[in-house]
């Protein structure tokens, strides 16, 4: 009976690139609420290294920090007992599957998504051809799972709608090989925005450190940016989500939410009367109090390099058996020979 029950759960697949220090915009948008929701769901997380290469990486910065973002996965609460996490590149049929979706992918589609004209305007001195056929990919790492669900934030829903485009267009043609997959969209710090320009969503691959947190970061560095960051001149710590203005007071009520389990409303209501500087340390304690046990934790983890192999090892073979279901039958619906 209990078998059954796991069966019926529906699949849910993610993953976040090792291409620099995870952020706290990356543990509470994403992680976090992975943790919250494997006991629900059969959870399949990835280290998306694939997708790391459409920027130019230093190849042994990479492994290193593949391997970091696996432990990292454990310490925030991923249990591996519980969830499938492997290696994106381990698994062949991840770009397998990209080839044939490019197949069925038109260029007009690809030069709409906003992630490549951001790209591009940043990396202008490197277009290059995986940089565009990026969404392809990862239309692919979701596809090959017959994925049910997949945890987002507001601005990677043009990724999702993307990738149903492409199945609805090869299952039309083929029958129903790929399940149409859905956006979960996380009510709480789905975006949380950078610290010195909050209208941006906070990023690791932005080139003030100021306005980001890493989950690597020295635990008086992540108070010193937290209390510099940027706000206005009002004084009033009112949560409007909707005036720019606020913008830099919205963020770090959102933070503040997100680490403590409450709603920007409610911390704003606790916060009021209070000055800035006085809530920007609340919010800076509140902060170093949730990843310090993650740190803690990681640390001991980083160390065992075996018990981290034999996780990824086991996450490679769990979901190349998954994948390959898929891409037999993609293969035989296009007309390949399949043995």
């Amino acid at each position: 009976m209990e078998q059954n029950v796991t069966e019926q759960k529906k699949r849910i697949f993610s993953g976040v690139q090792p291409s620099g220090n995870i952020t706290l915009g990356n543990y509470l948008g994403a992680i976090k609420n992975w943790v919250s929701l494997q006991d629900d769901y059969e959870c399949i997380f990835a280290m998306m290294d694939l997708h790391t290469i459409t920027v130019r990486q230093t190849p042994a910065e990479l492994r290193k920090r593949t391997l970091e973002l696996l432990a990292l996965y454990i310490a925030c609460g991923i249990d591996p007992e519980k969830c499938t996490l492997f290696i994106q590149s381990h698994n062949s049929a991840h770009a397998e599957l990209a080839w044939v979706l490019n197949c069925y992918t038109y260029m007009g589609e690809l030069q709409r998504m906003t992630q490549f004209k951001d790209k591009s305007a940043r990396h202008a001195d490197n277009i290059n051809a995986g940089l565009f056929t990026y969404p392809v990919l990862m239309a692919s790492d979701i596809l090959l799972y017959q994925t049910d669900l997949v945890p987002v934030g507001k601005d990677q829903m043009q990724h999702i709608e993307i990738c149903r485009d492409i199945a609805q267009r090869f299952n039309a043609l083929y029958g129903d090989v790929f399940k149409i997959p859905e956006g979960l969209l996380v009510k709480s710090g789905a975006k949380i925005m950078s610290l010195q320009e909050p209208t941006k969503k906070m990023s690791k691959s932005d080139p003030n450190p100021k306005s980001f947190i890493s989950m690597m970061d020295d635990f008086n560095v992540i108070s010193k940016k937290i209390k510099s960051a940027v706000t206005d001149s009002e004084g009033i710590i009112e949560y409007r989500p909707d005036d720019e203005n606020k913008a830099g007071i919205n963020n770090l009520l959102s933070i503040m939410a997100v680490v403590t389990g409450s709603t920007p409303e409610d911390v704003a209501k606790n916060f009021s009367g209070e000055g800035y500087g006085t809530f920007k340390s609340a919010v800076a304690d509140a902060v170093v109090d949730t990843i310090r046990p993650i740190r803690e934790e990681y640390d001991r983890l980083i160390k065992d390099k075996a018990y981290l192999q034999q996780i990824y090892k086991n996450g490679a073979e769990s979901s190349h058996r998954l994948a390959q279901r898929t891409l037999k039958k993609v293969y035989k619906k296009v007309g390949f020979i399949v043995d």
